[in-house]
């Protein structure tokens, strides 16, 4: 046999597994790490959109504040409890009075933070008392501030800012903060 067409020695061959061994289970230690890395920006990203939708629907909520088709009694929007709760009141059968009742058909809604939840009334007409349902899963999401500001412009519609932020139970440093601007043209 010619020496050129000679392959590995029994040596050289376990020697270049011993190194790719070693190799391969010093990668393998940072694979965890990089799956719970994985982990925590999925449940970042999960709740950075889940607080989105939140926002866009007060948002549109407080966009159609105020419409009325006739003559309609009262104020579109109140803002209280420092900007925590928000009740919002529009025309949607564009009949020309914002009903009351019965509470299925009524034009007012209502959103608040009680308790590190966002909940919403259909038919509110104050932030207090009973009968509000959650917004967010209490056992997944806790929401650490919620507030409605209105900045009035002259000459202009009244522009709304509302602040929502929030933090996965369960992933300590994942805290997601989002605001978004509204402008109330009926109002």
């Amino acid at each position: 046999m010619s020496v050129n067409s000679r392959g590995f020695s029994l040596t050289e061959v376990l020697i270049a597994m011993a190194i790719g061994s070693l190799l391969l289970l010093s990668s393998a230690r940072f694979l965890p790490g990089l799956q719970q890395a994985i982990l925590r920006q999925e449940a970042k990203q999960d709740l950075e959109e889940d607080i989105w939708l939140r926002v866009m629907a007060i948002g549109k909520q407080i966009q159609r504040a105020g419409y009325c088709v006739g003559q309609c009694q009262g104020r579109g929007i109140f803002i209280s409890q420092d900007g925590q709760c928000v009740i919002v009141q529009w025309d949607a059968n564009s009949n020309g009075q914002w009903e009351k009742t019965p509470k299925a058909e009524a034009e007012q809604t209502g959103f608040r933070l009680a308790s590190g939840v966002l909940e919403t009334q259909r038919g509110a007409t104050h932030c207090e008392g009973k009968g509000w349902d959650k917004l967010t899963d209490p056992d997944r999401v806790f929401i650490h501030n919620f507030s409605v500001r209105q900045h009035a412009l002259a000459g202009f519609s009244p522009e709304f800012v509302i602040a929502l932020s929030a933090s996965r139970k369960g992933y300590d440093s994942s805290s997601v903060q989002v605001v978004h601007h509204v402008t109330g043209f009926n109002l």
